[in-house]
């Protein structure tokens, strides 16, 4: 792939405010998005009209897994580091929601989906505030509760990442799905890298990275999203060390069912930057076992001698993350993953499909014509997969789905380039 070609590819995701603006003009809510995620952006067309906002109940589909679903939410301050986009906020800070296996019959309630103010700015920052009511995507219905019982056992621990400037809210449906299936999910927010997110003491910081980024020229754009995905990959590494090891004198972990998680089974996986921050992480960090990318470019590469021979899933969508398309950093990374890999196409299939949003676009009836998979089969494909690849290298489970092409999902196509 020509030099050209990639550059443009690279600029596509990076103009922030010019992406936004296009995204805003031609796509309804759900498939609209984040700032600098949006490779094909320039070949958007008019999506069909939302439904009307007063008549959507959003829901995350139930999942399929035999467990219960419980969910504690995580205010995490890493003392060892400054914030690196505000470094006046003084330590870097985290929200994490923890999914777990849980008893079930336990728990309060429902888990929140997002708070009125974090869906208020999600709906300003891809400027579709008027296709639904903050209040309606708030509620949108979860099926993790809170103060539910954990279910018996050690458990693998996955730590999820979102895509840059999106609330951790969208790899809800995901974080459900593996804590189903017997899997601690940590989804992490990463401070000053959302359009908004609710912490402690009633604020709410919003992402002044997207507008560092923004302002940038290109070349040390590029830098700056490197350096996006290994703080992503700092992040991570910390929060693996609050959940997994005790603080001094005495100190409990940071969660009060520490004990459910089995250390020698950790896995990693994230959208967009979030993905490019779980290889990162892998590279930088041996207790990680496993990792997937799904659909995000790698601004800070593989490192040439690989991942020490661990498993790596590479899930993106077919028109922008084939052998020969754009993003030519995918191919360069696939030649270095020295262990069991895979690299899948989903046809149909834009930027989003992994994540929560178009699958709540199904709901209100919309669709996008440049990404005409529905969403129902978005979030069927990203489950199946997922979880498939985690049960097999943390849980030992073999699983015929990843061995290649099969009739029940037509739409993923296995690359070997």
């Amino acid at each position: 792939m020509n030099r050209l070609k990639h550059g443009k590819h690279v600029r596509n995701q990076l103009r922030r405010g010019a992406v936004a603006l296009a995204l805003a003009t031609t796509l309804p809510l759900p498939l609209a998005g984040a700032a600098l995620a949006a490779p094909h952006a320039d070949r958007a067309a008019p999506a069909a009209a939302p439904a009307p906002a007063a008549a959507a109940t959003l829901h995350l589909p139930r999942p399929t897994g035999p467990y219960a679903v419980g969910r504690d939410t995580l205010h995490l301050t890493d003392k060892q580091r400054r914030d690196p986009w505000v470094p006046s906020a003084g330590a870097r800070e985290l929200m994490a929601s923890v999914y777990y296996p849980a008893r079930p019959g336990t728990g309060h309630h429902r888990a929140a989906y997002l708070s009125t103010k974090e869906a208020q700015l999600l709906l300003q920052g891809i400027r579709r505030a008027d296709v639904l009511p903050p209040e309606a995507l708030a509620a949108t219905r979860t099926h993790a509760r809170t103060d539910a019982r954990p279910a018996p056992g050690t458990h693998p621990l996955v730590v999820l990442s979102p895509g840059f400037s999106l609330n951790r809210a969208t790899l809800s449906l995901l974080s459900e799905e593996l804590a189903s299936h017997g899997y601690v999910v940590a989804l992490l927010d990463h401070a000053y890298e959302s359009f908004g997110t609710a912490f402690p003491g009633g604020r709410t910081l919003t992402c002044v990275a997207c507008d560092t980024v923004g302002k940038a020229p290109e070349d040390a754009q590029k830098r700056l999203m490197a350096k996006v995905a290994t703080g992503r990959a700092a992040d991570i590494r910390f929060v693996l060390d609050a959940l997994t090891r005790p603080g001094g004198h005495g100190k409990r972990t940071a969660w009060r069912y520490s004990a459910m998680i089995d250390t020698r089974r950790i896995g990693v996986a994230g959208h967009s930057i979030g993905g490019n921050g779980a290889a990162a992480a892998m590279a930088a960090d041996p207790r990680i076992r496993a990792g997937i990318n799904m659909d995000g470019t790698f601004f800070a590469p593989v490192p040439r001698a690989g991942l020490g021979g661990r498993p790596f899933l590479m899930l993106g969508a077919l028109n922008g993350h084939a052998p020969q398309d754009q993003d030519t950093t995918w191919l360069r990374d696939w030649r270095r993953l020295d262990g069991w890999k895979r690299w899948l196409t989903v046809r149909d299939a834009g930027h989003f499909t992994f994540i929560d949003l178009p699958v709540l676009g199904g709901q209100l009836g919309v669709s996008d014509p440049t990404a005409p998979l529905p969403g129902k089969r978005s979030g069927e494909i990203t489950r199946a997969y997922v979880t498939a690849f985690f049960d097999q290298h943390l849980r030992g489970l073999p699983r015929p789905l990843l061995n290649g092409p099969s009739a029940a999902n037509p739409e993923v196509l296995f690359q070997n380039p």
